[in-house]
């Protein structure tokens, strides 16, 4: 169901981005069915950004780093789940971007990653609560990094 909403708004998947270190990609736990997902950049193939918001890259920039970052998450989630049809709900996701010491807009930059999610899964399941945090640099100069918690059945 929602791999053809994907494909009506004409967003294919990445490839499930690989590891950075030495962590877990995804942790189930609770008795509620949870998933958490280690953060995923926002670099997909043919489309790279390194830097800070408000210095190489606007907001609108930084609002398409924020849906690829959550491309990423996307494609973890239907990697390690076997089918984004077992989501319930995104429950919280962070939203980190490298930003210029004098950039406020954070949240706005993460509105690209949560129109993408109620795009695909509506206002309900799709909509999470939500962090947009301004760093200094973030791990190999992306500009953007978001982490989630899902449930799922």
């Amino acid at each position: 169901m929602y791999r053809e909403k994907l494909k009506e708004l004409g967003v294919t998947l990445p490839e499930a981005p690989g590891k950075g270190g030495l962590y877990a990609p995804t942790k189930t736990f609770g008795d509620k069915k949870l998933m958490y997902v280690s953060g995923c950049g926002c670099n997909i193939p043919g489309e790279e950004s390194f830097g800070k918001l408000g210095k190489e890259y606007t907001t609108e920039q930084g609002q398409k780093w924020a849906r690829n970052a959550m491309m990423n998450v996307l494609a973890v989630l239907e990697r390690d789940l076997g089918s984004l049809d077992r989501i319930c709900s995104f429950e919280k996701i962070t939203v980190f971007v490298a930003s210029a010491d004098e950039f406020y807009e954070q949240p706005q930059v993460a509105n690209g990653a949560t129109k993408l999610l109620q795009e695909v899964f509506g206002d309900e399941i799709g909509l999470p609560t939500r962090s947009a945090v301004g760093m200094n640099v973030l791990p190999g100069n992306i500009a953007v990094e978001i982490e989630a918690l899902v449930s799922y059945q």
